[in-house]
């Protein structure tokens, strides 16, 4: 979820970066179009803040269009982001960002959508097209987002799939699939994921699914600490099911406890047999 943190904090930049362009261009008049469009933001020390290009920049009314944006901000990490049009309301301050819009960390993880809109006084950015997050350990794919980066929140509205290697080493066979109808909830501040509706996470043989899980991250490693499966919880593995109305995933035991009714059955040697018993357990 890391990466999802970063995408969010670079739309942060945007309204500055755009913005700023406003005031040199609008001086020149409306109805206008300036080529080779370049701007540069620095530090008080003088270390470049933000850079941004564009291949044209056309000026009507309150409307400035940018064509093939490339921006650039640099900090702990630099952060990149393209798109192929840019459009900003300056009496407003909205910006609007389509096609092939991308947005990239220093560290390879990458952001995509094809359109992306900004508004400046509800501090919210807004896509109903699909979007993929993507770094070395976890893909994200959903239709639709919103986000508020100023509170560091995000949600990913609908047809959520996450494929997550727990560690970097790992198998590819050991890759982790969760998928839900959505929303995916994202919530920087608490380090935590929650998935929603019709949940189904798949690794190997083992498929678990809930009503909803909640997803807790260490917020150092960004690995998985715990996991909570509220609602209808099955667990298969093989032929056995366990069924319960609430498990917890402790990931340093990687231990499952669970409550509520809690109730397992097993195939039993002997001519595909059953024993179903019903107990507190943990697994």
């Amino acid at each position: 979820m890391k990466l999802i943190f970063r995408c969010l904090w670079i739309t942060g930049f945007l309204w500055g970066v755009l913005a700023a362009g406003g005031s040199p261009i609008s001086a020149q008049g409306s109805g206008q179009q300036f080529e080779g469009f370049n701007l540069q933001g620095y530090e008080n020390d003088g270390r470049m803040k933000w850079d941004l290009r564009g291949d044209t920049a056309d000026v009507f009314g309150e409307q400035i269009k940018i064509t093939n944006v490339d921006a650039n901000h640099y900090g702990d990490q630099t952060m990149n982001l393209k798109a192929k049009i840019g459009r900003l309301d300056k009496a407003s301050g909205d910006i609007r960002l389509e096609k092939n819009v991308v947005i990239t960390s220093q560290d390879g993880g990458q952001m995509k959508t094809e359109s992306l809109d900004w508004y400046k006084e509800r501090d919210l950015v807004e896509t109903e097209d699909l979007v993929e997050l993507s770094d070395q350990r976890m893909t994200a794919v959903g239709t639709g987002m919103k986000a508020k980066p100023g509170l560091m929140v995000a949600q990913m509205k609908r047809d959520v799939t996450v494929k997550v290697k727990p560690q970097p080493e790992e198998a590819e066979s050991q890759l982790v699939t969760i998928s839900c109808d959505g929303p995916l909830e994202i919530d920087q501040k608490k380090n935590k994921a929650v998935l929603k509706d019709n949940v189904v996470a798949v690794q190997a043989d083992r498929t678990l699914k809930a009503d909803e899980i909640t997803v807790f991250f260490d917020p150092e490693a960004q690995t998985v600490q715990k996991m909570i499966c509220a609602g209808n919880v099955e667990i298969i593995q093989g032929g056995n099911k366990t069924h319960s109305q609430r498990a917890v995933y402790e990931a340093d035991t990687q231990k499952i406890t669970l409550t509520g009714q809690p109730k397992i059955i097993l195939i039993t040697a002997g001519e595909g047999s059953i024993a179903s018993f019903t107990k507190g357990m943990k697994k």
